[in-house]
């Protein structure tokens, strides 16, 4: 009996749809012997283990069979992954998502088969304009027979499609938390008779099927696109509905086509710089901090010092944008609130707007954001290593 039950022809087989395969029909919660972390017994060590999952580098490279191992069992989830894991047939995907704009309207991006709907009439809306807009995002994925991968496979390519619209929209394009906060909160207007509630944060509309055969039909009113350079031109909220960049399809069917390795940084810049915004309102020194990490994801780690392939970058990628001095600062900072030298003024002292400490950090966060989506959307254009 061979020691590697993983097949060689599954070396890009998904480790998290593998391992929602295997928890369903070998058994959990799975087990570790405390010695060897890089070792996961199923269901549970010594003798009831049938199988040995061995991780390198976040992914499993290896199963071997364990004492209780079935080789009858084995062979129905050999050509269950066969056939529900490694192929699949192509659906649409559907999923709420949330714009700092209102969505009015739909636009289709023919090429990459992407898709935004204005949110139907029954879902919950925010009564003012600075709010986040719930609207449907529509994209192709692959359909897996087997529901709990099919459920995993959406929820992913929605989350990644998300942040990627969060780095080409000039509005803030976010989805809610899965792991829900409970707050403090004001649930009405009326100042003379204030209510407060202990709330949970969270959104729920009627969605429809969340995975159907082809793309829902368009709205007769069209999202407004427009040409890029005026489009990135305009700053600040312009009391206008949700537009889009006229080079859109594009950019999604180039964020596409990256090779798995310039994805997985590409996902990681998304992921924070979507963090960035989301720590805003606790600390703008994480926040501040968020912006570099977006920057140093797309970096490589051999060569120069980080600080000057940090400048290096963004003299690529964000050309002219900011003084080299300015650079040095940006990075300096970064470098004090990650080493615990360093808080944003705003973070520890009554910070009186005009004062020039507290003026200065906050340029510094100001520019660094603009300076970060301009190098992000530059590198998916040509994502060479620096």
């Amino acid at each position: 009996m061979t020691s590697n039950l993983l097949n060689d022809k599954w070396i890009n087989l998904d480790s998290h749809e593998l391992r929602l395969l295997l928890d369903a029909r070998i058994g959990h919660p799975g087990q570790y012997d405390g010695h060897n972390p890089d070792k996961l017994y199923l269901p549970l060590a010594d003798t009831s283990c049938k199988i040995v999952l061995n991780f390198r580098d976040k992914k499993i490279v290896s199963i071997e069979p364990g004492p209780a191992f079935d080789s009858a069992e084995w062979k129905q989830i050999y050509e269950e992954v066969e056939t529900s894991i490694l192929v699949g047939r192509i659906k649409v995907g559907r999923e709420y998502s949330f714009s700092s704009y209102r969505v009015v309207g739909s636009w289709r991006g023919d090429r990459s088969g992407v898709q935004i709907l204005a949110p139907p009439d029954h879902a919950p809306r925010a009564p003012v304009e600075r709010a986040e807009h719930p609207f449907i995002l529509e994209f192709p994925m692959t359909e897996s027979n087997y529901l709990p991968i099919t459920s995993y496979r959406r929820l992913r390519e929605h989350r990644d499609l998300t942040l990627l619209l969060n780095i080409l929209l000039r509005a803030r394009i976010n989805i809610q938390p899965r792991r829900f906060d409970h707050f403090w909160a004001i649930t009405n207007s009326d100042l003379s008779a204030l209510e407060v509630k202990w709330v949970q944060q969270s959104y729920f509309a009627t969605l429809g099927e969340s995975v159907i055969d082809e793309l829902s039909p368009p709205s007769k009113e069209k999202i407004e696109e427009i040409e890029l350079e005026k489009y990135y031109a305009k700053l600040g909220y312009q009391g206008n509905s949700l537009n889009v960049p006229a080079d859109l399809d594009q950019s999604i069917c180039l964020y596409r086509s990256l090779s798995p390795s310039d994805r997985e940084k590409f996902d990681r810049a998304t992921f924070w710089m979507d963090m960035a915004t989301r720590q805003w309102n606790i600390s703008m020194s994480a926040s501040y901090a968020a912006l570099v990490s977006a920057i140093e994801s797309l970096i490589t780690t051999q060569g120069r010092g980080v600080t000057k392939r940090f400048k290096l970058f963004l003299e690529n990628y964000a050309p002219g944008a900011t003084l080299s001095d300015r650079r040095d600062e940006m990075y300096n900072l970064r470098s004090g609130i990650l080493h615990g030298s360093e808080l944003m003024q705003i973070d520890q002292n009554l910070a009186f707007g005009w004062d020039p400490p507290w003026w200065d950090q906050r340029e510094l966060h100001d520019e660094l954001w603009t300076l970060t989506k301009i190098a992000l959307r530059n590198w998916l254009k040509n994502p060479t290593i620096i």
